[in-house]
């Protein structure tokens, strides 16, 4: 009888070796189809953003009445507004509002996280226990109040405009991120590197600038991708609700609200900026995701 060999305890075999830490793999690429199909979608976002006269054909504030509610054509294939602007370019030129407060309220928003999520995970000395308490206690009351809701009560102090809506939508995703940090900071802090760098005698600044941060930050920037998507939708909301830019600036969400009149009328005026906000909520997701598998497998 041929004996069968069991494996040696505490040891993989070579094919679990070879899987372990490989990527899944979609048709070769190891980034994902998905992955590489959303980073081009939002290179041509960025593009929109950074060069909207290289790629809109008419100037988005230019008014022609003779045209007005124009269904999309060849010369204008989004059609035309009730004022005869061409909604393709007005979507174009949106692109530079709509991800400029998405990115600039994400980034402030991550930064307030950051400074609260630090606080609440800190140190776990006896000393800082009451500033965790207070940061703690933070997190919660911010997480009392719905995204939109604790937006409307900074617009309501504020007053209306683009400045309003990047404070507003920063502190409406502030919280996220320093529930994430402070959980992430907290599993640092008690992991096995951690614990091995103080057996060594290393410095709580080199433990924390060399350790605890860096592996934080890792998974930070995965979130703040899947951020800029709730942010730029959070925003076109608020903008729908008339509190962005004044008209007639184009910014997607006004140019929802702008064709919700017409929408039996001229179905494009609305159709095509929600889809914009739709594909970059998409976008963001779908990326931040590949991001996040990426890093899981490297």
């Amino acid at each position: 009888m041929s004996r069968v060999h069991s494996p040696i305890p505490g040891k993989r075999s070579p094919g679990a070796l070879k899987l372990r830490g490989r990527a899944p793999r979609f048709g070769g690429l190891s980034f994902g189809v998905a992955g590489w199909i959303s980073l081009t979608a939002a290179l041509v976002f960025v593009a929109c953003a950074v060069a909207p006269g290289l790629i809109a054909p008419y100037d988005p504030l230019a008014v022609d009445p003779a045209g007005a509610f124009a269904p999309p054509s060849l010369a204008h294939p989004f059609g035309t507004d009730d004022s005869g602007r061409d909604v393709f370019s007005r979507v174009i030129y949106g692109a530079r509002d709509s991800l400029t407060i998405g990115v600039v309220a994400t980034l402030v928003g991550l930064i307030l996280g950051l400074g609260i999520g630090v606080l609440a995970g800190g140190s776990r000395s006896r000393a800082a226990g009451p500033v965790r308490y207070v940061a703690d206690r933070l997190i919660e009351a911010l997480f009392s109040f719905p995204g939109l809701l604790l937006a409307l009560l900074v617009i309501a102090v504020r007053g209306p405009g683009v400045f309003s809506i990047v404070l507003a939508v920063s502190l409406a995703t502030a919280p996220g991120f320093a529930r994430m940090i402070r959980g992430s900071i907290r599993q640092q802090l008690g992991a096995g590197p951690v614990d091995a760098a103080r057996v060594q005698g290393d410095s709580p600044a080199r433990v924390w600038f060399t350790l605890v941060l860096p592996e934080t930050m890792r998974s930070v920037l995965v979130l703040a991708t899947l951020g800029i998507g709730h942010a730029v939708i959070l925003a076109a909301a608020l903008g729908f609700l008339g509190l962005g830019s004044p008209p007639p600036t184009p910014e997607w969400g006004a140019m929802l609200n702008a064709g919700r009149p017409y929408l039996t009328k001229a179905w494009w005026m609305t159709v095509f900026p929600g889809l914009a906000i739709v594909m970059v909520g998409i976008t963001a997701t779908v990326l931040g995701r590949a991001f996040q598998r990426k890093e899981r497998y490297a």
